[in-house]
């Protein structure tokens, strides 16, 4: 079971690692690919917004790998799961306001959780 929520560690934060460095980095492109993928609505969300959102996906996303020699119980990986489902709570709202699909958003959300129940102590 240990190995399969470590895979579970690695595929959230390996996509969470991703999109915060783009909405961090590449915001233009983001905003565009956003345009054109919703027929020409703007995307909603400012630069500052976008950044700081990375900015929560990155801490998340390593908080999610910290190994638990580091802190006792897991508490930093449940954490830091907990905020990436939160996260992706809002996430969903968004795209559910856009009319947009919110299935990414969701299968992210139930992906932490299950890391939290995981890393759970017994």
């Amino acid at each position: 079971m240990n190995g399969l929520i470590w895979i579970a560690q690695i595929l959230l934060a390996a996509t969470f690692l991703f999109t915060g460095a783009s909405k961090l980095f590449a915001y233009e492109r983001l905003r565009r690919t956003v345009q054109a993928r919703s027929n020409g609505r703007p995307m909603g969300i400012s630069r500052g917004l976008a950044a700081f959102i990375g900015l929560a996906e990155i801490a998340g996303a390593l908080g999610v790998l910290t190994p638990a020699s580091l802190v006792p119980d897991d508490l930093l990986v449940r954490l830091a799961a907990a905020g990436l489902a939160l996260i992706m709570v809002l996430a969903g709202i968004y795209h559910l306001r856009r009319q947009e699909s919110s299935a990414p958003a969701v299968t992210l959300f139930l992906l932490a959780l299950f890391i939290i129940v995981g890393r759970w102590p017994r």
